[in-house]
């Protein structure tokens, strides 16, 4: 299982800046002091392209993100000071969705995962950013494949506690590619999209509630969209102690659902890419547990390990 990282192009962000940027360096190390990867799993991926970008995203919102000329209002939005690294890292971030389908579907027997240790950036729109999502990888990655002619069904299954509104919008016109989104009602975005398959929970919603709703949604996607690859967007913030989340899953419940949607694919003999998404938890080590467990069984799963 290969696991595309990209932390060390660092995006500078100013003292108090609420985004914990440094989970992404926490969790490589994490993964690499367990033991349970080979060095050569890890892999830096190439930078998305301007054609890769472009298939999902409006010119003139490129070009103004890769020559710094985006407004304040456009900046606000993002959340995120504009920086040349800004735009590197978010090249690269994309990149490494892009190349964990590609190794997903170049697994062996057509069945087989991969991760982006970063990535899940669904709140970027064809001509914006917002929410901290600068590139909306996952829509680039599926995009790619089709027009690879990797796939010809692609299914999103956003895991991450806030919608998928960006995925949903730019994906709207694009019947191949299945949108499906479990997230808080109340919580941002306040202006939902509308997904494929939305499945809105309540505040506190617990383990067993969202496992019933996500195996529900899950029996939705395979058996409508008959997806050939899966990218699933693996949030750490429906966790009770997320400070953004407002559901309260507990780090075991977070693995079940891990369980349930990569166990889904490898049963169908479906390939999946992984992306870490949200989390915003305090301590930051609660949210680099969930990404690792998340990680840790798809590598189980798929590859056979305990």
């Amino acid at each position: 299982m290969k696991l595309y990282y990209a932390d060390h192009f660092v995006l500078p962000l100013p003292d108090g800046h609420r985004f914990p940027m440094e989970k992404y360096a926490l969790l490589r190390q994490r993964l690499r002091d367990s033991g349970f990867f080979a060095e050569d799993d890890f892999r830096v991926p190439a930078a998305a392209s301007d054609i890769e970008i472009l298939r999902a995203h409006d010119a003139g919102y490129l070009a103004r993100v890769a020559a710094g000329t985006l407004d304040a209002v456009e900046v606000r939005r993002i959340g995120f000071p504009w920086t040349a690294a800004m735009v590197e890292r978010s090249r690269r971030s994309a990149g490494a969705t892009l190349a964990a389908c590609r190794s997903a579907l170049d697994g062996e027997g057509g069945s087989a995962c991969a991760a982006n240790l970063a990535g899940g950036t669904h709140h970027a729109h064809r001509d914006f950013g917002s929410g901290f999502c600068v590139f909306n990888d996952a829509a680039i990655a599926a995009l790619a494949m089709r027009a690879e002619g990797r796939v010809r069904r692609v299914a999103i299954v956003d895991c991450d506690v806030h919608q998928g509104d960006g995925t949903a919008t730019i994906l709207a016109d694009s019947p191949e590619i299945f949108t499906c989104s479990l997230h808080g009602a109340k919580n941002f975005p306040f202006r939902k999209q509308a997904s494929d398959l939305d499945i809105e929970l309540a505040d506190d919603t617990g383990d067993e509630d969202y496992l019933a709703a996500l195996d529900d949604a899950l029996d939705t996607v395979f058996n409508h969209a008959r997806p050939e690859l899966v990218i699933y967007l693996a949030g750490a913030d429906p966790y009770a102690g997320d400070r953004l989340g407002r559901l309260a899953l507990s780090i075991e419940g977070l693995k079940t659902r891990d369980e349930r949607v990569l166990g889904t694919c490898r049963a169908a003999g479906v390939p999946v890419a992984v992306a870490m998404a949200g989390g915003y938890a305090q301590p930051i080590e609660d949210t680099v547990t969930v990404h690792f467990n998340t990680v840790h069984t798809a590598a189980r799963i798929f590859g056979g390990r305990r």
